[in-house]
């Protein structure tokens, strides 16, 4: 299950980066088309880090933050992507973003499951 998360997640941020690049170039279709694509890999990402935290046998508190921070990095992922398409402004959702992902990333490579572990 930790492979489809890996997978999950990397792909998420492609679709991400594309949505927010095609919306920025002008084709908001392509951009729309790309946005839903992501909304169906944010589950994918929720649900398979949901099943590999419950696979845990000693859950603590890095998990759990991880996990929130996780959260919190699509939360502000999907933010920016509609803040930007309704014309508003999108610099605190990118800190966010950063932040998180940096949170993120940092306790994945750490915490044993992490893909430095594998």
């Amino acid at each position: 299950m930790i492979h489809m998360h890996i997978t999950s997640w990397l792909l998420g941020l492609i679709l991400f980066f594309a949505a927010y690049f095609l919306h920025t170039s002008g084709n908001a279709k392509a951009s729309k088309i790309v946005h839903m694509i992501l909304r169906v890999f944010y589950i994918l990402i929720i649900v398979s880090g949901v099943v590999v935290m419950l696979g845990v046998s000693n859950l603590n508190a890095e998990y759990i933050i991880k996990g929130l921070g996780g959260l919190w990095l699509v939360a502000s992922m999907e933010m920016i992507l509609v803040r930007l398409k309704k014309g508003k402004p999108v610099r605190a959702f990118w800190i966010q973003f950063f932040i998180a992902l940096v949170i993120v990333l940092l306790l994945g490579w750490r915490l044993p499951l992490g893909v430095l572990h594998m």
